[in-house]
């Protein structure tokens, strides 16, 4: 199988990641749980990932990287944890459900009131229209750092000195971006960060994490056991343990670790220019081809100087007259090509793209796959295309 579906969770996952998991269920315990072996095994593993985590986005907190599930349970718990009654949040029409639900469960309850930003039909969002919607009741921007359906990639600079300026929180989505674009939350000043160890980190599946900036108060998605201050009747409001309630997945930390030490040694952005190398030279095979439609900005992609990290390494696009399903069907099923096709978990996006009908197919690619694979892809996309002109024609 050729895999380009690395936007949902890549694989497969580089060896030292398989074996740090099979190593920590053999000696790993409950981390902060007792004073025994396993125990202070599993207690060293977590704090060295949260020092590899803070390093990795240019965070001098350690103590405040938290870990969750994956970034969708991070970002319910800025969102859930941050917003008070008569706040005002801006978001975008470009946003993954993960941002947008928990987001109207807050206006739904009459807690929050909504700016939800347009795109246009590249999926762009204006930097401008960011600034002009900034109210004296806004309390936060929450954003995706990069698009899971076009790969385009949020100028986190200009709009983290803009929420600067005005004094609101900026929460990020680096869902797409973690692993594959570099990120610094003290020079983009950003104060929330999540994401997931699943996709550009390369970790595995269940695993993630918020990254909270020193002065950001965020109330906890949930409570209970703790390791510490067993006796209180609330939850200590104490970083890390405040957003962690419960058993840490121990295990699968050690995979993420493993997975950040990876990308650290390699370089985030030589895996990202490596992703991005791939995803555009299929875009370069395909782009000629008369009925297919892309989605999303590849300005950049058109030029012939090296490649910038406005993008990721995301292709999008419809053959013309086809539904996306039933190409990303064929694919599979004739050429053994993984992708990922529908609406993506972003209906807005896709309100905004035009292709609320049809979904879009989606070549995801990363740092693991081959010129061979893109090569393979390139051709199975111009044979799908040529059988369906050739279907159409009267």
């Amino acid at each position: 199988m050729i895999y380009l579906d690395n936007a949902a969770t890549t694989m497969p996952k580089p060896d030292c990641v398989i074996e740090a998991v099979t190593k920590a269920m053999t000696c790993a315990g409950n981390a902060a749980r007792g004073v025994n072996e396993a125990s202070l095994a599993a207690s060293r593993l977590v704090y060295e990932a949260r020092e590899e985590i803070a390093r990795l986005f240019g965070f001098s907190c350690p103590g405040r990287v938290c870990f969750s599930l994956n970034a969708t349970e991070a970002l319910n718990t800025a969102i859930q944890g941050l917003f008070k009654k008569g706040d005002h949040v801006i978001t975008t029409a470009m946003e993954h459900n993960s941002v947008l639900r928990p987001l109207q469960r807050l206006v739904d309850e009459n807690i929050i009131s909504l700016t939800v930003l347009p795109a246009d039909k590249k999926g762009r969002i204006s930097i401008e229209n960011l600034e002009s919607a900034i109210r004296s009741d806004t309390k936060a921007m929450v954003l995706q750092h990069a698009s899971n359906v076009t790969g385009n990639v949020t100028d986190l600079y200009k709009i983290g000195n803009i929420c600067r300026k005005h004094g609101i929180l900026l929460v990020v989505d680096a869902a797409q971006t973690a692993g594959v674009i570099p990120v610094s939350m003290e020079k983009m000043h950003i104060d929330v960060l999540c994401f997931t160890g699943h996709k550009g980190l390369m970790g595995p599946q269940g695993t993630g994490g918020i990254l909270v900036g020193e002065n950001v108060h965020i109330r906890p998605l949930k409570e209970g056991g703790s390791g510490i201050h067993s006796y209180d009747k609330r939850q200590p409001a104490v970083f890390p343990e405040y957003l962690e309630a419960g058993t840490l997945n121990v295990h699968g930390i050690a995979g993420l670790l493993a997975a950040v030490r990876n990308i650290r040694k390699s370089g985030t952005e030589a895996m990202g220019e490596r992703e991005i190398f791939l995803a555009r030279e299929f875009y370069k095979k395909v782009r000629e081809i008369e009925n297919i439609h892309f989605y999303g900005d590849f300005t950049s992609w058109e030029k012939t100087e090296s490649e910038s990290f406005d993008r990721t390494g995301i292709v999008t696009l419809n053959i013309e007259g086809c539904d996306s399903g039933e190409v990303a069907d064929e694919l599979m099923e004739r050429f053994g090509i993984a992708t990922r096709s529908g609406a993506h978990c972003a209906p807005l996006a896709h309100k905004a793209l035009g292709t609320v009908e049809s979904g879009a197919v989606r070549f995801s690619f990363s740092a693991m796959n081959t010129r061979e694979e893109v090569n393979r892809a390139a051709e199975a996309v111009n044979i799908l295309a040529r059988e369906a002109a050739e279907d159409s024609e009267p």
